[in-house]
């Protein structure tokens, strides 16, 4: 199997050309075989000559809201240049969660921007965090998403998924065939010393306590494409590029 590394988990490491270049080449001689652009410049011309240098593909971005409802056609033709046909928005705005009908306006005015994008033969794809499980009234805003915006295709994500207290695998089936991409994202239970509490984190793959094979026999099975590693928090870390060589070295090893 191949694997990518959602680039967001070392933004640190990628706030220049030349830093996103020297990383690249490091993640590629650890084994990972695509990119997810986000965190840092969003600079499509840079993106593609550091992408065909390396020879890794951008397969999945992270881009700002405005630019997705506000200016679809031209971010359509940037992603064109680099080769990557899925566009993505990491959140929406969390003021948007506060209102109901302000929620639900965002979430039309994103379906209309990925429907033009699926009339160009592109994909739009929403990156869900804990808060979209909210309700208001009997349905969550996840629930809404899936039954009223058809064009919003989403990153799921397994940490989010298992904060948020859902079933991994039975989300995998509720929503088959709108999630070609996927976020890979370990939950680890960490004692907090100063606090004397007991709190869940983000960790390389195989760290923590999600269940990955079966998690990715049953992404596999239900046609994902790209499988993404992120760890929100490598960047925080002394060593970010140990942090996702870690999961890249578990996957690779691990899961056939």
């Amino acid at each position: 199997m191949k694997f990518g590394l959602n680039l967001y988990s070392i933004r640190n490491l990628i706030q220049t050309e030349e830093d996103f270049l020297a990383t690249a080449i490091k993640l590629k001689e650890m084994g990972y075989s695509s990119l997810q652009y986000s965190g840092g410049p969003y600079d499509a011309k840079m993106i593609k000559r550091v992408s065909e240098k390396i020879g890794l593909p951008v397969v999945l971005t992270h881009v700002p809201f405005d630019r997705i409802v506000d200016d679809t056609n031209a971010l359509i033709q940037e992603h064109l240049s680099f080769g990557c046909k899925n566009i993505g928005l990491g959140a929406m705005p969390q003021d948007k969660f506060v209102d109901e009908k302000n929620c639900i306006e965002t979430i039309d005015k994103l379906n209309k921007a990925g429907k033009v994008m699926a009339e160009n033969g592109f994909k739009f794809f929403y990156h869900h965090h804990h808060y979209e499980f909210i309700k208001y009234g009997e349905k969550t805003i996840f629930d809404y998403m899936i039954e009223n915006a058809p064009y919003i295709n989403f990153t799921l994500d397994t940490y989010w998924l298992q904060y948020a207290g859902n079933d991994i695998l039975a989300m995998l089936d509720k929503i088959k065939g709108r999630y070609s991409c996927v976020h890979l994202k370990d939950y680890m239970i960490t004692y907090d010393s100063e606090n004397k509490t007991f709190n869940p984190t983000f960790a390389p793959i195989g760290d923590g306590q999600i269940d990955f094979k079966a998690v990715i026999k049953k992404m596999k099975e239900n046609g994902v494409e790209h499988f993404l590693v992120e760890q929100d928090n490598a960047s925080t870390m002394q060593d970010p590029l140990s942090q996702v060589e870690r999961s890249i070295k578990y996957l690779l090893k691990e899961i056939k």
